[in-house]
């Protein structure tokens, strides 16, 4: 290994990643090849790990879901240095009687990882796979620590006041043809 060879760690906001390939694509983000976007991402720089935030389904509302998203989670973890983080689920009653379920925690989780890295000196840059401005005063701190930041986003989901914050930007809609599984 190259000294000056920098290292890298990979943040990727799971519900945002989720949601952008299935409005952009009309994909799950089972069907895409997370080894080959990680390779991209990295581009050529030492990983140190990629951090993955998301949050378990509710079982009970649907288990066939529930299993399938267990299945894409027991993948992920057999990436080396991959790190699934789970958080939690809310669950919520509209006034129509249907359910809604929002990933919470999962931002928390994340900007606490990119910050406390940071602080230990665990990498030189910062991957943000998100579109979501909410992060931008943790990459602001990651930064006065002498850290980059790139945000990787989506066309359908991204903040351009993240975006100019950051120190480069990824648009991810090729990145992701590219990484395609073959469907069987």
């Amino acid at each position: 290994m190259n000294s000056t060879q920098e290292r890298v760690a990979i943040f990727i906001d799971g519900s945002n990643f989720y949601h952008s390939v299935k409005e952009i694509f009309g994909i799950h983000d089972n069907q895409i090849d997370f080894s080959k976007i990680i390779e991209i991402l990295r581009n050529q720089k030492l990983l140190i790990g990629t951090y993955y935030y998301n949050a378990s389904l509710d079982r009970g509302y649907n288990e066939e879901i529930y299993w399938k998203q267990q299945k894409f989670f027991a993948e992920l973890r057999k990436i080396p240095d991959f790190h699934v983080v789970l958080c939690n689920m809310r669950k919520t009653r509209k006034p129509d009687g249907k359910m809604e379920f929002a990933v919470k925690g999962d931002d928390i989780y994340l900007a606490t990882d990119m910050l406390s890295f940071a602080y230990e000196n665990k990498y030189d840059v910062a991957i943000l796979v998100s579109g979501d401005g909410d992060f931008v005063p943790a990459i602001k701190k990651v930064q006065k620590l002498g850290k980059k930041v790139e945000n990787a986003y989506f066309s359908g989901s991204r903040s351009n006041f993240l975006r100019s914050v950051c120190n480069a930007s990824i648009l991810m809609d090729e990145t992701v043809r590219k990484c395609l599984k073959e469907q069987k």
